[in-house]
């Protein structure tokens, strides 16, 4: 069975939950950026959390089925359309032979997952299909689809059962509102900020700008002051810089004290910008549902508060799958 990509979108990708294990050779994680929606999508369609979905930004594919499909489209709200006419998002659709899905204009948010039951059949690469753009890794052929591309779904998983219901229930589905709060620990370098430049980050608005993509999101809004210091050999001249060190997924980096940058799941490993926080993994979906314009506050959480909020995450996705009665 295949996929037959009429129209690739603006940027579609198959993606997973990420290949872990390599950020200290360079190599990112990659995975859909918002983990959640994508899990819910499989979930819906009876796979595990692990198969592979397409990931679409903004600009959806058209694209048809050779083969029967049950398909469920999640994420940021779009129209969905089978043959034209108007489907519903977050529930199990069923596609016939020759079928053609496409998309209306995206109505908040950047992206949407494609779910397939069996999943998006492309080659695992260390551990992962999911699309590294930048290194030509893992998808399809290591890039975003393109117009004539044949792309395989997998045969169902032995004992992967659709679940009962056919919906996720609202209270499951995450919002993708132009205000967020996005709770962060301090660190590595926050002691660089003077306190006015702290009370800038935790206590200003900031808003997305339009340079944002899955390596990362720049936030404008009203700078924030470094202390002044002799900065050492091989730092640069800015007092935003330091001399090379790894970066977390999440890491938060202000270059020239100006627009504070949050590294998201293709980013490098390391550099020379100072961290002043990172974003908690459980707000790092949050992050990705951000569309350009979308006031932000950061607010500083202890790491103990920040494995509480995971520990809620993995709750919430448990409780959403037994909702629609999928297992796992």
């Amino acid at each position: 069975m295949a996929f037959d990509i009429r129209n690739p979108g603006l940027a579609t990708t198959v993606q997973d939950q990420g290949r872990t294990g390599h950020y200290n050779v360079g190599i990112p994680q990659s995975g859909s950026l918002d983990q959640y929606s994508a899990e819910l999508g499989n979930a819906l369609v009876g796979n595990t959390a692990n198969e592979a979905v397409l990931e679409c930004t903004y600009l959806g594919p058209v694209l048809s089925t050779d083969q029967d499909a049950l398909i469920a489209v999640t994420g940021a709200p779009v129209e969905v359309k089978v043959n034209g006419e108007a489907r519903p998002q977050w529930t199990r659709l069923q596609l016939k032979a020759g079928d053609e899905l496409s998309f209306g204009v995206i109505q908040g948010g950047t992206r949407y997952y494609i779910a397939v039951r069996g999943g998006i059949d492309v080659p695992s690469v260390l551990g992962s299909r999911s699309t590294y753009s930048l290194g030509a890794i893992g998808g399809f052929h290591g890039r975003k689809l393109e117009a004539g591309d044949q792309v395989p779904v997998g045969s169902p998983l032995d004992g992967g059962a659709v679940p009962d219901a056919d919906t996720v229930p609202e209270e499951f589905r995450p919002a993708f509102s132009k205000e967020q709060t996005v709770r962060i620990v301090l660190g590595l370098y926050d002691h660089r900020l003077t306190d006015e430049g702290l009370d800038n980050l935790l206590n200003g608005e900031w808003k997305v700008t339009p340079v944002a993509d899955r390596m990362g999101l720049r936030y404008s809004g009203p700078g924030v002051q470094w202390k002044e210091r002799e900065q050492p050999f091989g730092a640069g001249s800015d007092p935003s810089n330091i001399v090379d060190a790894g970066y977390a997924v999440g890491s938060i980096q202000i270059p020239g004290g100006t627009q504070p940058i949050i590294l998201h799941r293709d980013a490098v490993s390391g550099g020379g910008y100072a961290m002043v926080g990172t974003v908690i993994s459980a707000d790092m979906d949050l992050v990705a549902r951000a569309a350009p314009g979308t006031s932000t506050r950061f607010v500083a959480i202890s790491l103990d508060e920040a494995l509480v909020a995971r520990k809620e995450l993995a709750e919430l996705k448990r409780n959403a799958r037994a909702a629609i009665g999928a297992g796992g």
